[in-house]
């Protein structure tokens, strides 16, 4: 069951409503509770026997992190962390990496291979946890009772796909303590954001599938155009299919009075690769500074080792995604393109060199165009499912297979053509249109407080309780639930 399915729409969402509201304003001591029965049925749709694993793991840190939290003696406290974290870091890399361990060993090992189906979110919900049992150690925690941080795990909104939480940010607000006023506002702003989320993922991301699975997963060799078609395609599919989701997340969390984090913050505008990482999946980019690169040692120990812990902590990055080698590849890039980011602004004078001879917009539009296009071809090895099939792709966009347009028995010349015109709109609407956060900026609804500085300014068009308002979002919301009919699963739920 997915946030763009019928049964979660018609079925899962209204009965949680209900259900949720009816014991908050007569039973309300319980209506945490009720959310995290809800959050465990929605887990259990998917694979019922997991849902003892989330629930353990759950307890588990609960249990780490109360005694951090009673614990007085240094010495002791970090050895309860490091074995909490170690747990946690086992069961991921168990079900997770097993197989691609093995496929790296010497001798025979390479032979064994283990079934072993991956727990959806595990990425998600093991980090969320990291999180909790750091800030524990640090004693930045907000509370102890068992039913909020069981809802702080399990909480269905997040719980698939992140954003990655923090314990401080969250147990305040499921105190569920506004009244049916705010309730009514909560739920008009909630569903608006909402249904933005599912137009961009059933109407703008889900259509370019064909054109990216018939590049990436059926191995024909393309020329430049469909290469080119294919490329461009999956970069704006993963963009609008995150996009969408993480609005739809922020939608359905605020349907509760409940604020996420934000974790999408238009990255395409970026003007270099480093302000990339501050609007793409920002809180898995704050974890990673927070929790790998600056306790690595950040920049504080010359400019070597700073390089050395940008690449160390991208390279996990990318391995977190996924266990095979093209995602260390790509990890490995970023961190390359960050090291050269940073070698650049310590030049003492290219920059403002490059500065005089060129006018501010000139420069703005060559950093712009840059940081895309090393994105794009970072997105190869993310999206192919080895080197073979990468090499393939990128023979196709330096033409080495031609110029022919992408078309097979999977996908029509109709449809390649129609995914090469949707291209440009769907990269204006990346690189001019204010995002979701924007537009509902004044109604506090998708930032949390220390993500304010780091959002630009909201949209001269704001969202409002008015007529016009509810009409454009109906059509919206119309659109996007005609086309889920042929919606497919979240690109971060493989995750």
């Amino acid at each position: 069951m997915i946030f763009s399915s019928f049964e979660f729409l018609f079925v899962f969402l209204p009965v949680t409503l209900i259900i949720f509201f009816w014991v908050k304003f007569h039973v309300p001591h319980l209506a945490r509770w009720a959310l995290v029965a809800a959050s465990v049925a929605f887990y259990a749709s998917w694979r019922l026997a997991y849902v003892p694993l989330l629930l353990g793991s759950a307890v588990f840190n609960y249990l780490i992190g109360y005694v951090l939290l009673s614990r007085r003696d240094a010495a002791s406290r970090r050895a309860i962390l490091i074995f909490g974290l170690s747990t946690d870091l086992m069961l991921l890399a168990f079900y997770k990496y097993t197989n691609f361990l093995i496929g790296v060993l010497p001798m025979d090992w390479h032979m064994a291979h283990f079934d072993i189906i991956l727990p959806l979110g595990i990425s998600f919900f093991t980090f969320t946890q990291i999180t909790f049992l750091v800030d524990a150690y640090r004693r930045q925690v907000a509370g102890r009772d068992l039913d909020s941080y069981l809802l702080f795990v399990t909480y269905f909104p997040h719980l698939i796909a992140g954003p990655i939480l923090h314990h401080r940010d969250m147990i305040p607000q499921f105190r569920f303590e506004k009244t049916r006023r705010e309730e009514l506002r909560h739920l008009a702003i909630g569903f608006s954001i909402f249904f933005i989320g599912l137009f961009k993922k059933t109407f703008l991301a889900d259509p370019l599938s064909p054109v990216v699975h018939e590049l990436f997963d059926l191995g024909h060799p393309a020329g430049v155009f469909a290469a080119w078609t294919g490329v461009l395609g999956y970069t704006m599919q993963i963009y609008f299919d995150f996009s969408g989701y993480s609005d739809m997340a922020c939608g359905l969390s605020y349907l509760f009075g409940v604020r996420l984090p934000i974790n999408f913050n238009s990255p395409y505008k970026a003007m270099s690769i480093s302000e990339f990482w501050r609007r793409w999946h920002m809180t898995l980019s704050s974890f990673l500074r927070d929790y790998l690169y600056i306790p690595l040692g950040g920049n504080r120990h010359g400019t070597a080792r700073q390089y050395t812990n940008l690449l160390v902590t991208m390279l996990l990055g990318g391995l977190w995604h996924g266990a095979g080698w093209t995602f260390v590849f790509w990890g490995f890039l970023h961190g390359l393109y960050l090291v050269v980011n940073h070698a650049w602004r310590a030049l003492p004078s290219m920059p403002a060199f490059v500065e005089r001879w060129a006018s501010r917009s000139v420069v703005a539009a060559i950093s712009w165009l840059i940081t895309f296009l090393g994105v794009t071809f970072a997105w190869i090895f993310f999206r192919a499912p080895d080197f073979s099939t990468a090499a393939t792709v990128i023979g196709g966009l330096i033409g080495k297979h031609g110029w022919g347009v992408l078309s097979s028995e999977y996908v029509s010349r109709y449809v390649a053509a129609e995914a090469a015109i949707r291209l440009p709109l769907l990269l204006l609407i990346a690189v001019a249109v204010p995002n979701t956060a924007q537009f509902f900026a004044k109604w506090d609804a998708m930032l949390l407080p220390d993500q304010v500085e780091r959002m630009p300014a909201r949209s001269s068009v704001a969202w409002s309780p008015s007529w016009q308002w509810a009409a454009a979002l109906g059509v919206i919301a119309i659109v996007g639930l005609l086309a889920m009919d042929r919606s497919t699963e979240f690109i971060y739920f493989q995750f």
